[in-house]
């Protein structure tokens, strides 16, 4: 699919509708029957000229429905309460924008999160409107975001990820338990079905891996190192919680529990702590560090132990 013909706007993307084989005779018309909760808007956007089709021309009351045909317009986000922490930013350059994104914010717009995502906050705040996540950490995980500012670039940086030659290192804080040794790889096959909340790790050729190791400990608790090779959904909550150490404030495994969306007190206690790669365009190495820490172990608390070799 093309560039969309109407520009980004406060943020936001314009929505693009795919028309289907049949309809009615107008596409003002369809819009009105699809959207019915939003009609008179939808009829306020088409009135106003900010309803346009496929090739940018504007949709009018009488613009014919074209069976496939392709409309964008502008949404109205509903209203979302701020998430109550800010973005840190790491790094900047004429082709990246590196943050430090906190838990509870998403990367980009979707579901009930759009306005309130990395994304759109970024796009608003320093007037990027080309700016495009690479990649992307869940909601609640906290850590190294890279972001690309120049769309003639993004590409060859998200090629990178679809290629496996980023290497990416987080830590997480979970249960110790003597009995698991570590440092071990944990290899799996995990499937999301549309419309669920949680993975599973099913039978079949492994499609996830990670290498496991234990850094250091603090009574019942431990600080991990997590080592994916691949980046399926949930992978490290996953392969944690198949080896006895869910992390701590994980509300999906091993039991998914009903958490109050806007209950920020209990953050998943995992952290996307460093990016390298060698970079594409300059072939130069590229590595960035967040500077954020997990609030299970924080860095000025209890005496911890490394754990023998």
């Amino acid at each position: 699919m093309r560039r969309p013909p109407l520009p980004v706007r406060d943020g936001l993307n314009p929505s693009r509708i795919r028309l289907p084989d049949e309809g009615p005779p107008t596409v003002l018309e369809y819009l009105v029957e699809r959207f019915a909760a939003d009609a008179t808007r939808v009829r306020e956007k088409v009135d106003a000229g900010e309803v346009v089709d496929g090739d940018g021309v504007v949709v009018t009351v009488g613009t014919p429905f074209v069976p496939q045909g392709w409309v964008f317009l502008y949404r109205d986000p509903a209203p979302e309460p701020r998430v109550p922490f800010e973005i840190d930013i790491l790094h900047r350059d004429d082709d990246l924008l590196v943050v430090d994104k906190p838990h509870f914010l998403a990367t980009m717009p979707r579901g009930l999160h759009v306005v309130e995502s990395a994304l759109v906050r970024l796009r608003r705040d320093l007037g990027l409107p080309d700016l495009s996540p690479i990649h992307r950490l869940d909601r609640v995980t906290a850590g190294v975001l890279i972001f690309s500012l120049r769309p003639a670039n993004r590409g060859a940086y998200q090629t990178l990820f679809a290629k496996r030659k980023v290497t990416k290192y987080y830590e997480a804080v979970a249960p110790f338990r003597p009995d698991v040794e570590l440092p071990t790889v944990v290899e799996s096959r995990i499937v999301k079905e549309r419309g669920t909340p949680t993975a599973q790790q099913v039978a079949g050729e492994p499609n996830a891996r990670t290498w496991v190791e234990l850094l250091a400990v603090r009574g019942d608790r431990g600080l991990y190192g997590l080592h994916p090779a691949t980046g399926k959904v949930h992978q490290l909550r996953l392969h944690m919680n198949s080896l006895g150490l869910p992390i701590v404030g994980d509300n999906f495994y091993p039991t998914l529990l009903d958490t109050d969306r806007q209950d920020y007190s209990d953050p998943l206690q995992l952290l996307a702590k460093r990016i390298e790669f060698v970079d594409p365009l300059s072939g130069g190495h590229r590595r960035f560090d967040s500077r954020r820490s997990l609030a299970r172990w924080p860095a000025a608390s209890a005496p911890s132990f490394a754990p023998p070799d």
